[in-house]
């Protein structure tokens, strides 16, 4: 199934506030010393571990790192930002920061190592219970789920049963709703 990409105002403004960032890495970076291929090197992995710490922030498993790494490269970037408005003179850039823009690519590196072979949640195994245990019901969820989200998730649910003929997995709905795990559980508690 393929989604229509929607622009909006919403899309528009982050399209123009990323080459925005985009442009004021690759400037302190060649004024840094970082030349050519490098200084455009540097606001790509800047975005890239933005991108692999909000990835993990979305997974549902632990938050921690992600939460750090995402940090690390919000201050990265912002730092560039305020550096290029004009408090930073681009022709003499200190040391202290010749080394912060030169170590960069390490941090970087270790960063987006650790988010993308961290530890993620694996899902479940598929267990059979004996056809003459009974079967209990899961525990109910309390992860609040808003009725929209159940809404959506009905019609998702549906979907799926008409194109495959059976029921949608709790894994499958969460990829479809981009949801962390606990919400979807909820929220397939919710579908039967």
């Amino acid at each position: 199934m393929r989604m229509p990409v929607r622009m909006d105002a919403v899309l528009v403004q982050a399209l123009i506030a990323a080459a925005l960032s985009f442009a004021h890495l690759h400037d302190l970076a060649a004024a840094a010393g970082q030349d050519g291929w490098k200084a455009w090197a540097y606001p790509v992995s800047v975005d890239l571990l933005l991108v692999a710490a909000w990835r993990r922030l979305r997974s549902g498993g632990s938050k921690a790192a992600g939460w750090c790494w995402f940090l690390v490269a919000l201050i990265a970037s912002l730092g560039a930002n305020v550096a290029t408005a004009g408090l930073l003179d681009l022709d003499a850039v200190p040391a202290w920061l010749r080394i912060l823009v030169a170590g960069w690519p390490a941090v970087a590196f270790l960063g987006g190592t650790l988010l993308a072979h961290g530890p993620t949640e694996a899902p479940a195994p598929a267990t059979e219970l004996p056809s003459t245990a009974p079967v209990e019901p899961a525990p109910p969820s309390t992860t609040p789920v808003p009725p929209a989200l159940v809404a959506l998730a009905h019609k998702v649910a549906d979907d799926h049963r008409a194109r495959t003929g059976t029921d949608i997995d709790t894994h499958t709905l969460r990829a479809r709703l981009g949801v962390p795990l606990p919400l979807a559980e909820a929220i397939a508690a919710q579908l039967t």
